[in-house]
């Protein structure tokens, strides 16, 4: 059951992208609202505005970042225990790491397509708003990747397939997504793999099959059941 991360640039196209593979492949579709609602659920209701804030809680050494960090980190582990879901934000390519059934994928374009791009969605009219609204979103995300995880979000390392949507296009871009979760879904060796602990990566996945009973029956609740 292949469980497929993207993670993008602002303003690549990586949401509708990510969207679209999801309803190609049938699989979930899992964003930061639906975090938002699974975390809200345990008290954590400032998710969001944290989220898209760089000087948010993630600057913070307290109890309140920790328990947030912990907490997605189980969510999304929940969500790998579900399988067959395309999970869109920043940082779920690391915390899953070692999930043998994972395709991790960066979303990226030059900087003016994507602040064209902006435009075009009509919710910022000037150009200079737009570049600087595109600033500040790879700020934010590169923030956040620094400080959870102490890892380089304009880093490379970590995807498996990393592709320019100003080239390719969001339809195509989409379509290689869905036929590489679908190939590595299909994949003989995967069951299999899961099962044997010859590195630390395999060993590590176990913890993915660890059952958190209220998380899994909450992402269940809030998915669907299958």
């Amino acid at each position: 059951m292949a469980i497929v991360t993207v993670s993008r640039e602002y303003g690549s196209a990586g949401s509708e992208i990510a969207r679209k593979a999801a309803d190609a492949l049938g699989y979930d579709f899992v964003d930061k609202e639906v975090v938002g609602r699974l975390l809200a659920s345990y008290g954590l209701i400032d998710f969001s505005k944290a989220y898209e804030t760089e000087s948010g809680i993630w600057s913070r050494f307290d109890d309140r970042q920790r328990t947030m960090i912990d907490m997605l980190d189980r969510v999304a582990k929940a969500v790998a225990r579900r399988g067959r879901a395309v999970i869109l934000g920043r940082g779920f390519y690391l915390s899953l790491a070692g999930f043998p059934c994972l395709l991790n994928v960066r979303v990226r374009a030059p900087f003016e397509w994507r602040v064209s791009r902006v435009l075009k969605e009509g919710k910022i009219s000037d150009r200079r708003q737009a570049e600087a609204s595109t600033r500040e979103g790879d700020k934010v995300r590169s923030s956040f990747v620094s400080s959870v995880y102490g890892a380089r979000w304009d880093s490379m390392e970590g995807f498996d397939l990393v592709i320019d949507s100003s080239k390719i296009g969001i339809d195509r871009v989409a379509s290689w997504i869905a036929q590489a979760a679908a190939d590595l879904d299909a994949s003989p060796g995967l069951a299999a793999a899961a099962d044997l602990d010859a590195s630390p990566g395999l060993a590590a996945a176990a913890d993915f099959g660890k059952p958190d009973p209220v998380l899994d029956e909450a992402v269940a609740a809030e998915l669907g059941e299958k």
